[in-house]
């Protein structure tokens, strides 16, 4: 299974910018959903997550600006409002899950840079 994000871009403050990702195959079971960022020279951070049964949680520096949700075909969305230049980062998306009732599943898609601009 592989993810395929999209979405990000160039953005001045204050815009916005949804991201999306999706499997390439039917995934057999999803436990959670989430979306990370890294920035230069910083670690990988979650962004925002989402579970199975719809429950979410946000990082403190995006909490009423972003919004995760789950799509048709086990895409994943992330909305992102009021966008500020701290925002820019590479942005993953990633899935926890199984991929058959024996076999647990963790993939990660390829990245999407997203930048603020002052």
């Amino acid at each position: 299974v592989q993810l395929q994000a999209s979405g990000g871009g160039l953005v001045q403050a204050g815009g916005s910018l949804r991201l999306s990702c999706a499997p390439s195959e039917v995934i057999f079971s999803i436990n959670r959903m989430a979306w990370y960022r890294q920035a230069p020279g910083k670690q990988r951070e979650l962004v925002a997550s989402i579970s199975s049964g719809g429950s979410t949680n946000y990082a403190d520096s995006v909490k009423g600006r972003f919004t995760i949700s789950k799509e048709a075909k086990n895409t994943v969305a992330l909305q992102m409002n009021s966008l500020k230049p701290e925002d820019t980062a590479v942005y993953y998306c990633n899935v926890v899950g199984y991929s058959d009732p024996w076999n647990d599943l963790e993939v990660w898609g390829q990245g999407t840079l997203v930048t603020v601009s002052s």
